[in-house]
Formats: structure tokens, C-alpha cells, sequence
């Protein structure tokens, strides 16, 4: 369950070459924000955010902060837009293995351990799995090895027809769901890497749907959100899904972690989560 290193620093996805002000017009146009709208917003004037984007004025190390923040710019793409201003990076981007980083890993650490039964792990950015607790190793019964082999990726493991794919039991409707998050992600982050993984899941063949091999057990209840149905130990088991992330994060790889945690979402499941611990 230790927390392991992310790997190898991922580098910006800003375009190299540009100068600041066409790579903030383009995450201005990519939030369909209008030059006045991001200036009311950044306490500015039309004026300067369009000598800004022309190349006319320098924007000061504060201003290119300034309208990251307010663009919604991901951290690590913050600090490529004050290397194209000419100023040093403002966000450090510490690995997760580093002294500094101990009590962060130790917290996520004892957060996902303190959830069992429950299952609930740590990704970063392209969905590595840097933790899991044992809810989620039991999940991974009958996984290909290939598929275990460090580093293990979430979406991988999720949606490879070696991998959980063939136990989902609603598997178009929580494949759809994946692909439309990562879809989202990919509009935000403007991320190659994460593009390159969803293309690749997004080619793996869709199992063929089953009917009425398995009974969850229990007659079927309302769920309050989409539910992960997968098989287990002979039943249907369901879980609700929930990502957290860290609010306003100084660190690039802070920025990029996300804690997923699985929640039963009917009786059955709670019960038979329970029984393995009691």
C-alpha cells in the first residue's frame, strides 16, 4: 500500500517557441472568455490583456499569475507561461519519494487505509496508481499479470479486456463515464500524454454484454449516481464513485494527485464488504 514515486517528471504540454501572450490567447479562447471579461476578472483593462496577447507589453510576473489563475490554468502549465514571460517557474514540482513529501504520502497513506473495507486509491494526472488499500487489491482477483506489472494505470486496469472489463457488469455505461472524465480532463490540462491513453482505451474491444448469469442477491435498489457493478466472489457487487483532489495546491505533483475512493452503494455490498473484516 506505500505510496510509490510518480516516475519521471512530465513536461509541459505548452507549445515550445511561443511567446507569453499567444499562449495566454490561447487559453483565453479555449475558456471562451472574452478579452474584457478576463479583464474585469483580473482587476485589468481590455487594453492590456490585448497589448498583453499581441506581444506590445510584458506582463509582469504577478499579471501572468494573475490571469493563469483566473484562465483556469493548470499548475504545471502556470509555470510554462512565466518561462515564456522570461521569469522562473513559480510552483515547484517535488517528487512524491522526496523527505519533504512524508507527511503528505503518510496522510493519503493512512486516509486509504482508514476506508477499508472499502476500496480507495491515489492516481496522478495519467491515472498511475502511486497507492491502493486491500478493497482495492481484492478487486483485482483474476487481473492479468501483465496488467500488474508497476507501473499500474487505473484506467488500464479498468477498461483492458484482460484487465476488470469482462467482470463489469454495466460496462458500456461506466466505460462511457471514464471516457467522457478523461474527455474533460483532456479539455482542461491539454495533456498528450493522458490524449495518448484515452485513445488507447478507448480502442479496447467492449465485452459482450451478459444477462442473468449472476443475482447481486438482493432486489434492485435506486442508486443516487452511476454505480460500478463488477462481479465478486459470485455476486454483483455495486460502488459509487468519488475523486478528491488538493485545493489550492503550491506543488505541481500536489496539483496533479487525486485520492478515488468507492463507496457500497447498496446493502448487499456493504454487508459483504463488512464480512471480511469482522
Amino acid at each position: 500500500m506505500s505510496i510509490v514515486a510518480a516516475g519521471p517528471t512530465r513536461p509541459s504540454t505548452t507549445p515550445a517557441g511561443k511567446g507569453v501572450g499567444p499562449l495566454l490567447r490561447g487559453w483565453r479562447e479555449q475558456r471562451r472568455v472574452s478579452q474584457l471579461e478576463l479583464a474585469l476578472r483580473a482587476d485589468s483593462s481590455a487594453r492590456h490583456i490585448s497589448f498583453i496577447e499581441t506581444g506590445r507589453s510584458r506582463p509582469s510576473e504577478e499579471m501572468v499569475l494573475r490571469l493563469a489563475e483566473h484562465l483556469d490554468v493548470p499548475v504545471r502549465e502556470r509555470n510554462a507561461l512565466l518561462l515564456a514571460a522570461g521569469y522562473a517557474p513559480h510552483y515547484p514540482e517535488t517528487p512524491l519519494d522526496d523527505p519533504s513529501m512524508d507527511a503528505l504520502r503518510q496522510g493519503m497513506e493512512r486516509l486509504i487505509q482508514g476506508y477499508e473495507p472499502y476500496p480507495a486509491l491515489v492516481v496522478d494526472a495519467t491515472y498511475t496508481v502511486l497507492a491502493a488499500n486491500r478493497g482495492i487489491t481484492m478487486l483485482l482477483e483474476g487481473v492479468s499479470e501483465s496488467l500488474l506489472t508497476p507501473p499500474l494505470n487505473a484506467m488500464r486496469l479498468t477498461l483492458h479486456p484482460e484487465g476488470l472489463a469482462p467482470r463489469i457488469r454495466n460496462h458500456r455505461e461506466w466505460r462511457d463515464h471514464l471516457l467522457a472524465q478523461m474527455e474533460r480532463q483532456i479539455a482542461l490540462a491539454r495533456s498528450e500524454p493522458l490524449r495518448a491513453l484515452y485513445e488507447e482505451v478507448a480502442a479496447y474491444p467492449v465485452p459482450q454484454e451478459r444477462e442473468g448469469e449472476l443475482d447481486g442477491g438482493v432486489e434492485p435498489v435506486p442508486y443516487f449516481a452511476l454505480p460500478l457493478q463488477i462481479e465478486h466472489g459470485g455476486r454483483v457487487r455495486s460502488f459509487i464513485s468519488s475523486i478528491s483532489t488538493f485545493n489550492t495546491p503550491m506543488d505541481v505533483t500536489v496539483a496533479e494527485l487525486a485520492i478515488e475512493t468507492f463507496l457500497p452503494a447498496d446493502p448487499a455490498t456493504v454487508k459483504y464488504l463488512q464480512s471480511l473484516v469482522s
